[in-house]
């Protein structure tokens, strides 16, 4: 041994250690890959991509043969270093070569290339993949009877692939993707596209115009009030109904309905009852996403909200389910709702029959949303009865005053949203 040379041993010690890191890095590298960007990256015609998507398809044959070489490569090196030590000291130096190599691997094999394939996943992963793949095709009989071995005692464990995530992603996962995507979405967007993962938790009874608020024709009045209502509608499509709006009709396009006024001769009832399209009906408790698809698949932009026993609720329109993913096409809150009314003092004058969602939206408020849908209905049942004029009262730091009431509703209140702010002035 005196005239063997033991710069090859230090030589090919070092390759080796320079080799399990390559291993370690690996690993993290492709384990640390974004699946969607792979896949991205893959369908330009990356070939490394494509690659490591190809390795990362079997994750349990990956797995095999990086450790199946990273053992085999760290098992080689002790033995060498155990021998140099040897020679150098003998039996003691046998403990100081596998003291000293478990520091060097654990820095310089474990630590500084998991680290760095972990920042940068993709510059470890893609290069590796070219020596991986050809790497498993060579062990391929190795790598199979070890996981051969491993789905066995995965058996006597009474676990299975079945049950092993295929990286499926969940609404509130995305939510945090888009909610961290910074400069790489722009902030209206992002409030976009967290609208519409809200969808599937908002229903059609949200946003409807309650039964009460509901416009449109009836078709046993006289010919010259309907033909007064239909000159003056600011909505493009009416509700035609026959005495209360439980016996509907049908709808009336507007643009329609100017047909019937080209002629004074056919201008009457006749005429425009063959104008109107049957009615749309939509279940109480659908949800928004799924009501959106509804009416693609149906074409239709306006339904009627019924409940289990057909009764009518209120109505739904496809604009106003838009305003729920894009926000309101106004900035005004008076222009946007006839249910608010801005005072001089920054204060809001609420109607009772306003919808809390829609104060949410347009005002960016934080009122609760879980139980009444109305501004009404949360008094009362905050209250647990009808308050008097001029009661006040605190709902989710929101000072309310009752400004009227009748004898079963809310009729108007006074919300300050800004007493917070406006303290804080008086006190400095």
């Amino acid at each position: 041994m005196e005239d063997f040379p033991f710069s090859i041993l230090f030589g090919t010690l070092a390759f080796l250690i320079i080799v399990s890191g390559f291993f370690s890095g690996s690993e993290t590298g492709l384990m640390s890959l974004n699946r969607y960007r792979l896949k991205h990256l893959a369908d330009q015609n990356r070939k490394g991509a494509k690659r490591a998507q190809r390795l990362l398809s079997r994750p349990e044959r990956l797995i095999g043969v990086i450790l199946l070489g990273n053992n085999f490569v760290n098992i080689l090196a002790a033995s060498i270093a155990s021998v140099i030590g040897f020679h150098f000291y003998g039996e003691t130096g046998v403990m100081i070569a596998s003291i000293s190599l478990t520091v060097v691997i654990l820095i310089f094999s474990e630590v500084t290339p998991k680290t760095l394939a972990a920042l940068n996943p993709e510059r470890f992963a893609l290069p590796a993949s070219y020596v991986l793949e050809p790497l498993l095709k060579i062990l391929y009989p190795i790598v199979w009877l070890t996981n051969l071995a491993a789905n066995g005692i995965f058996r006597l464990l009474g676990l299975s692939k079945a049950q092993v995530s295929q990286y499926d992603m969940s609404a509130e996962e995305l939510r945090i993707i888009v909610n961290e995507a910074g400069t790489v979405i722009p902030q209206r967007h992002q409030q976009m596209l967290l609208n519409l993962l809200d969808l599937e938790k908002v229903t059609v009874e949200d946003i409807m115009v309650p039964r009460n608020e509901i416009t449109g024709i009836d078709i046993d009045d006289d010919w010259e009030k309907i033909s007064k209502d239909l000159r003056t509608s600011q909505h493009t499509k009416l509700p035609v109904y026959q005495g209360d709006i439980d016996q509907i009709i049908g709808f009336l396009h507007l643009r329609k309905a100017i047909q019937i006024f080209k002629d004074p001769e056919t201008a009457n009832k006749d005429t425009m009852r063959a104008m109107i399209r049957e009615p749309y009906f939509v279940p109480a408790g659908t949800p928004l996403n799924t009501q959106l698809l509804n009416f693609q698949r149906e074409k239709r932009r306006i339904g009627l909200i019924v409940d289990e026993y057909g009764d009518i609720l209120g109505l739904i329109t496809l604009e106003d389910l838009l305003e729920e993913i894009v926000g309101e096409f106004t900035t005004d809150p008076s222009a946007t709702s006839k249910d608010i009314h801005i005072q001089e003092d920054g204060s809001y004058v609420i109607d009772g029959s306003a919808s809390v969602r829609e104060l949410n939206r347009i005002l960016e408020w934080d009122l609760p949303t879980e139980g009444p849908k109305t501004i009404n209905g949360l008094i009362i049942e905050y209250l647990e009865h009808i308050p008097d004029q001029g009661t006040s009262l605190l709902i989710a730091d929101y000072p309310m005053e009752i400004v009227q009431t009748t004898n079963n509703t809310v009729k108007t209140v006074k919300i300050d949203a800004d007493w917070k702010e406006k303290l804080k002035k008086d006190t400095d």
